[in-house]
């Protein structure tokens, strides 16, 4: 009989694969055979802890230093209990609004410094519990002769004056250490420009790959003399390139320049350098890269460990989704999507993340208005549980036992256990790169439990879904209102409806807020469930039906 058995359960998965194959062929991306299927089951043995995962999660980035306020206003909850810097973005030049002098165009006077938006940006950045990243740059406009604005609203020439730079540099470090001390400034991370081998953002007058690549080691090395001079000679330093796709120049040349050229101050070898970061997007929600966020930090920690360069943090410094579906202006998302699918997406990042020594990577925006305000977004559920049940655990790495699955999706989880706390969390997502997705997942987790765990254990259980987030219900509404793609500056696809660069159109933004807003309190939030399980034989036993793009995360006590 066993063996009857055995043989119909083989055909009938060959059967089911077959069907799978087939429909492939007819009808690609689609979903349409039954979600028995698509499961997976895993196992975790906690004897078998490895390092420390650190918060992934820890950077945000301001494009304004005027955007960081110095009070949240967050519905659930802070998300600054997780965020530990804040990059505030070009935030000592570039253009009329970001110089900081009295007179930004004023040639004639070089020292009229006004530094009080960067010192209130800052002041604001601790006061959320975090610390400032300041990327310096772009070069100020008078600093500069004809600066020329690029894309980004900002200069992209060198200074004519390295020296000049050096001393405008100086007297911002200066500046901070008055007003918040040495002994503090120097806990903060200070980057050179971003994406330094974009044109986009900063090249030689000429345009020239080589003499731009030049210019930048130079702006480096004097920004970092004149932090030096000031903070320190243990400054925390480092620079953000593109990395995700090709430059004007080879950032591997930069590398080698820290680690063995001559620093154009010093004359002596080598520049210090404390972190490298790239960009990391994917095109869409449905169009991945074929190389993901590890073989990019990957393959930019590869040329700085062969150049000599070692104990460097890795991280993201801006990234995540590029475009989605187009708005009155532009289908530019740089961050999110508001629909679940953000939730897997970012699970399956944090994954990449841990699995391949990843630091961080920084986010633009968590709620419906960005950061600073507004209703949490799946995003943000999807970081602060990260923080809270995963970060800080010696991570267990762990074995698929069992998967059949829709093509193209991907079932996944992180673990790691606390041995001083006697918690073990898990994190598991079903991901698919479509819209259409429409499959849930049979889950099943069997965890080895360390010796002496007892009978029972308490297991905390919250899953990130459509049931935690508002913007389905946003969707839905302003559809039935006409509220349309015209309406907004950049993607309907943006959760951040609340911020001007997203809903612009103000018949549609006063409808929003004077009848719809406040009926998303309970749409976004994360609901918590406890419960008491049997261990058996040293085990538990964690089984779900996970819905299409969701992520759960659970927490065991024992």
């Amino acid at each position: 009989m066993g063996s009857s058995n055995n043989f119909f359960s083989r055909l009938n998965a060959m059967f089911i694969s077959f069907l799978l194959f087939i429909s492939n062929l007819l009808f690609p991306g689609s979903d349409w055979i039954a979600d028995r299927i698509n499961d997976a089951s895993f196992f975790v043995d906690t004897a078998n802890a490895g390092a420390i995962m650190g918060n992934k999660v820890s950077n945000f980035n301001a494009w304004s230093s005027l955007s960081v306020p110095a009070e949240t206003a967050y519905v659930n909850a802070n998300p600054m209990q997780f965020v530990e810097y804040i990059q505030l973005m070009q935030c000592t030049g570039g253009s009329e609004e970001r110089d900081l002098f009295q007179d930004p165009l004023d040639r004639t006077v070089l020292d009229d410094y006004d530094f009080s938006s960067l010192i209130t940006a800052c002041r604001n950045v601790l006061a959320l519990g975090a610390k400032p990243h300041i990327k310096t740059g772009n070069v100020p406009l008078k600093l500069t002769t004809n600066p020329k604005i690029g894309v980004f609203g900002v200069n992209v020439y060198p200074p004519d004056d390295y020296n000049q730079y050096y001393t405008y540099i100086a007297a911002i470090a200066a500046a901070l250490v008055q007003e918040f001390g040495l002994a503090e400034v120097q806990t903060w991370r200070f980057g050179v420009l971003t994406e330094f081998e974009n044109s986009d953002w900063f090249m030689a007058r000429s345009g020239n790959p080589q003499e731009s690549f030049v210019a930048y080691c130079k702006l480096y090395d004097y920004t970092l003399a004149a932090l030096q001079s000031v903070v320190g000679p243990e400054v925390i330093i480092g620079a953000h390139a593109m990395a995700v796709s090709e430059g004007l120049w080879d950032e591997g040349k930069f590398i080698e320049h820290c680690a063995t050229g001559t620093n154009w101050v010093t004359g002596e070898t080598g520049s210090r350098i404390c972190f490298l970061t790239a960009s990391y997007y994917d095109s869409s929600p449905t169009k991945l890269r074929d190389n993901n966020v590890a073989d990019v930090v990957n393959a930019l920690r590869a040329k700085a460990e062969s150049a000599g360069l070692s104990g460097l943090l890795y991280g993201v410094d801006e990234g995540r989704i590029y475009g989605s579906a187009k708005g009155g202006v532009d289908s530019q998302l740089l961050r999110i999507v508001g629909q679940t699918y953000q939730a897997s997406y970012d699970a399956r990042m944090l994954r990449l993340q841990v699995e391949n020594g990843i630091d961080y990577f920084s986010s633009w925006g968590y709620t419906s208005d960005a950061m600073f305000g507004g209703y949490p977004s799946v995003a943000y559920h999807v970081a602060e549980q990260y923080a809270n049940v995963l970060s800080g655990k010696n991570h267990l790495p762990h074995t698929l036992t069992k998967q059949h699955k829709i093509p193209g999706a991907e079932v996944d989880l992180v673990a790691g256990i606390d041995e001083t706390t006697r918690t073990v969390g898990v994190m598991v997502y079903n991901f698919k790169p479509a819209w259409n997705y429409t499959i849930a997942a049979d889950l099943r987790v069997d965890i080895k439990l360390p010796a002496g765990s007892g009978d029972t254990v308490i297991v905390t259980c919250r899953i990130v879904d459509d049931n935690a987030n508002f913007f389905d219900e946003w969707e839905a509404d302003r559809k039935a209102n006409n509220i349309g793609a015209d309406a907004f500056a950049w993607s309907c696809d943006d959760p951040a409806v609340e911020s001007f660069t997203t809903l612009q159109a103000p018949w549609a933004r006063d409808f929003y807020f004077e009848n719809l807003r406040d009926s998303y309190i309970e749409a976004s939030r994360l609901v918590s469930e406890t419960t008491a399980y049997a261990v058996t034989n040293g085990q538990i036993t964690l089984a779900t039906k996970l819905p299409p793009y969701a992520a759960v995360f659970y927490e065991i006590s024992y």
